[in-house]
Protein backbone atom coordinates (compact mmCIF):
# COMPACT_ATOMS: atom_id res chain seq x y z
CA UNK A 1 0.00 0.00 0.00
CA UNK A 2 1.58 3.44 -0.66
CA UNK A 3 0.49 6.23 1.07
CA UNK A 4 -0.17 10.35 0.42
CA UNK A 5 0.17 12.35 3.47
CA UNK A 6 -0.28 15.60 4.44
CA UNK A 7 1.77 16.98 7.58
CA UNK A 8 1.44 19.67 10.03
CA UNK A 9 -1.39 21.27 7.85
CA UNK A 10 -2.42 24.72 10.57
CA UNK A 11 -5.94 25.98 10.33
CA UNK A 12 -7.59 28.98 11.86
CA UNK A 13 -11.53 28.01 13.45
CA UNK A 14 -14.17 27.92 16.07
CA UNK A 15 -13.08 24.87 18.67
CA UNK A 16 -14.06 24.05 21.90
CA UNK A 17 -16.33 23.55 24.96
CA UNK A 18 -15.70 26.92 27.10
CA UNK A 19 -17.47 30.12 26.28
CA UNK A 20 -14.23 31.73 25.33
CA UNK A 21 -12.93 29.44 23.36
CA UNK A 22 -16.46 29.88 21.00
CA UNK A 23 -15.67 33.60 20.60
CA UNK A 24 -12.16 33.44 19.37
CA UNK A 25 -10.46 31.27 16.22
CA UNK A 26 -7.92 28.88 17.60
CA UNK A 27 -5.48 26.82 15.33
CA UNK A 28 -5.60 22.91 14.91
CA UNK A 29 -3.11 21.39 13.18
CA UNK A 30 -3.96 18.07 10.90
CA UNK A 31 -1.53 15.15 9.83
CA UNK A 32 -3.07 12.90 7.05
CA UNK A 33 -2.31 9.50 5.81
CA UNK A 34 -4.25 8.29 2.44
CA UNK A 35 -3.93 5.37 0.81
CA UNK A 36 -3.37 6.02 -2.51
CA UNK A 37 -1.59 3.28 -5.19
CA UNK A 38 1.11 5.73 -6.82
CA UNK A 39 2.02 3.24 -9.68
CA UNK A 40 -0.17 4.95 -12.20
CA UNK A 41 1.03 8.17 -11.70
CA UNK A 42 4.25 7.19 -11.68
CA UNK A 43 3.70 5.86 -14.72
CA UNK A 44 2.20 8.93 -16.63
CA UNK A 45 3.88 11.89 -14.46
CA UNK A 46 0.20 13.28 -14.47
CA UNK A 47 -1.55 14.61 -11.79
CA UNK A 48 -4.87 13.49 -13.01
CA UNK A 49 -3.77 9.62 -12.16
CA UNK A 50 -2.93 10.40 -8.61
CA UNK A 51 -4.64 11.81 -5.09
CA UNK A 52 -4.01 15.55 -5.52
CA UNK A 53 -2.98 16.24 -1.76
CA UNK A 54 -2.86 20.45 -2.68
CA UNK A 55 -7.04 19.56 -3.60
CA UNK A 56 -7.29 17.78 -0.17
CA UNK A 57 -5.79 20.41 1.87
CA UNK A 58 -7.66 23.22 0.24
CA UNK A 59 -11.25 21.48 0.85
CA UNK A 60 -10.32 20.49 4.48
CA UNK A 61 -8.97 24.40 5.05
CA UNK A 62 -12.71 25.67 3.90
CA UNK A 63 -14.28 22.69 5.36
CA UNK A 64 -12.62 23.60 8.71
CA UNK A 65 -12.26 27.18 8.58
CA UNK A 66 -15.84 27.74 8.63
CA UNK A 67 -16.58 25.19 11.22
CA UNK A 68 -18.03 25.69 14.85
CA UNK A 69 -16.98 22.25 16.30
CA UNK A 70 -17.12 21.55 20.55
CA UNK A 71 -15.20 18.53 20.14
CA UNK A 72 -12.04 17.33 18.04
CA UNK A 73 -13.62 14.37 18.01
CA UNK A 74 -16.38 15.52 15.75
CA UNK A 75 -14.21 17.24 13.75
CA UNK A 76 -11.68 14.72 13.05
CA UNK A 77 -14.97 11.97 11.84
CA UNK A 78 -15.72 14.65 9.76
CA UNK A 79 -12.49 15.26 8.29
CA UNK A 80 -12.30 11.72 7.73
CA UNK A 81 -15.73 11.45 5.82
CA UNK A 82 -14.99 14.10 3.77
CA UNK A 83 -12.01 12.55 2.41
CA UNK A 84 -12.67 8.91 1.80
CA UNK A 85 -16.12 9.95 0.20
CA UNK A 86 -14.94 12.97 -1.71
CA UNK A 87 -11.85 11.80 -2.78
CA UNK A 88 -11.92 7.87 -3.11
CA UNK A 89 -9.43 7.13 -0.57
CA UNK A 90 -10.39 3.45 0.74
CA UNK A 91 -8.11 3.82 4.26
CA UNK A 92 -6.77 7.16 5.98
CA UNK A 93 -4.98 7.96 9.15
CA UNK A 94 -5.81 11.51 10.62
CA UNK A 95 -4.38 13.28 13.32
CA UNK A 96 -6.29 16.15 14.64
CA UNK A 97 -4.99 18.33 17.15
CA UNK A 98 -4.87 21.47 19.22
CA UNK A 99 -1.79 23.35 20.53
CA UNK A 100 -1.77 24.40 23.86
CA UNK A 101 -5.15 22.79 24.83
CA UNK A 102 -3.54 21.75 28.02
CA UNK A 103 -0.81 24.25 29.70
CA UNK A 104 2.24 22.05 29.78
CA UNK A 105 1.80 19.58 26.58
CA UNK A 106 2.45 20.65 23.28
CA UNK A 107 -0.59 19.70 21.53
CA UNK A 108 -3.78 17.31 22.54
CA UNK A 109 -6.20 15.52 20.03
CA UNK A 110 -6.75 12.12 18.57
CA UNK A 111 -5.82 10.16 15.60
CA UNK A 112 -8.12 8.04 13.60
CA UNK A 113 -8.26 5.38 11.07
CA UNK A 114 -11.14 4.74 8.86
CA UNK A 115 -11.27 2.41 6.35
CA UNK A 116 -9.83 -0.52 4.61
CA UNK A 117 -5.79 -1.08 4.24
CA UNK A 118 -5.01 -2.23 0.85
Amino acid sequence: MDIVYIRDLKIETIIGIYDWEREIKQTVSLDLEMAHDIRRAAETDSIEDTLNYKAVAKRLIAFISESEFQLVETMAEHCAKIVLEEFSVPWLKLRLSKPGAVRGSQDVGVIIERGKKC
